[in-house]
């Protein structure tokens, strides 16, 4: 065992409170368990020394005979100092940490648990990628999907076992899942590499699902896309995901909405732009032209005297719905002035005689732009 004090090994002063004793054993602990270092007696024996500071360290006694008289003082100096076959309690230092330590404690990240593997599981979840128009995602939609996911076998009942057997108990873990192994003042639980932490055996496998308890199947669900949803929404269905392994629940299936480049469209949260031609003389006398909505009805809209090209109209509450029904966007609709390419002699004359009367010159005919009509 190294000669360095519990402090240096904990890498904490002598003045560390109880909660910065118990964070740096944490770290120490995750770093250097023996099960994630298998094999490696260097990490082994840091993990002891780790082990033992924290056991003196965070009893408030055998800290202050420690700080008086050393190891002596608490009869520390191998596995014998703390009888042989203590071990720390996990539970109390690691906390929310148990998901780290499931796999080392076996279920629930504290030793002792000997808690059975082979109970029902929750099944996993699965995620599912819908394109979703614009229309639908202003008006909303059902949308009627197929996926495929894992399902319980109907042949076993999802045990994995040929009708008329039943799985047996593993020998080796005596139904566990789990091995466990005493090393000096600590204990540590393993998987069962026999039954694969299951803790049962199955001689008789299912020929249905080859003894899995699950199989692969296609499944019809009708997603319902509410008005407003953006793309990239996440929608939660229950129950949909795949099922449990040992006959347990079916995890959640999760419908990610992308919606879709429109034609005419142009979405900005909930306010929808538009790109609308008008004419020259639309723009300049003016008059009432009908602009397309998302619900695939026109509206009328006044254009005024004198409208510039790029200048943008309102159409209040024809955008998209807000998500939960409490009102609507709005359309904003971005005149585009459409110069003829062609005139008739008698437009040509009058536009020339327009722009005689503003004081401007003209080309003459020599452009030929220009029908004879």
């Amino acid at each position: 065992m190294s000669d360095k004090s519990y402090y240096d090994i904990l890498g904490v002063s002598k003045t560390a409170t109880d909660e910065e004793i118990k964070s740096a054993y944490r770290k120490l602990a995750i770093k250097y368990h023996p099960d994630k270092n298998q094999g490696d007696k260097a990490a082994e024996e840091k993990f002891k020394e780790a082990t033992e500071a924290y056991e003196v360290l965070r009893d408030a006694n055998k800290r202050k005979a420690y700080d008086q008289y050393g190891k002596a003082g608490v009869g520390a100096g191998g596995a014998g100092g703390f009888g042989g076959g203590a071990y720390t309690d996990f539970s109390d230092i690691f906390g929310d940490f148990g998901d780290i330590f499931g796999d080392f404690f076996g279920g629930g990240g504290r030793p002792g648990g000997g808690g059975r593997r082979s109970g029902p599981l929750r099944g996993s979840d699965l995620r599912y990628n819908l394109e979703v128009s614009l229309e639908d995602a202003a008006l909303g939609r059902e949308y009627k999907i197929e996926i495929p996911r894992l399902e319980t076998c109907s042949d076993c009942g999802g045990s994995g076992a040929a009708k008329g057997s039943t799985p047996s108990t593993c020998p080796d873990c005596g139904g566990s899942g789990q091995i466990r192994r005493s090393q000096g003042f600590f204990s540590v639980a393993t998987t069962c590499g026999t039954c694969r932490g299951k803790g049962t055996i199955i001689s008789n496998p299912c020929k249905t699902c080859h003894g899995q308890g699950l199989v692969e199947k296609r499944r019809t669900i009708n997603i319902k896309i509410p008005p407003g949803i953006e793309s990239g929404s996440r929608l939660k269905v229950s129950g949909e995901g795949e099922a449990g392994p040992n006959g347990g629940p079916h995890g959640d299936l999760y419908v990610v909405t992308h919606i879709k480049k429109h034609e005419l469209f142009e979405r900005q949260a909930n306010d929808l732009i538009l790109s609308k031609k008008i004419s020259l003389t639309q723009a300049i006398l003016g008059g009432d032209i009908e602009v397309p909505t998302i619900d695939g009805k026109k509206v009328k809209m006044k254009i005024p005297e004198g409208t510039e090209s790029g200048q943008v109209f309102r159409l209040k509450g024809h955008g998209i719905p807000y998500l939960g029904g409490y009102g609507k966007g709005d359309q904003h609709v971005i005149v585009k002035i459409e110069i003829p390419k062609k005139l008739t002699r008698r437009q040509r004359e009058l536009i020339e005689e327009f722009a005689r009367e503003s004081g401007e010159g003209v080309s003459g005919s020599k452009g030929k732009i220009f029908t004879n009509k």
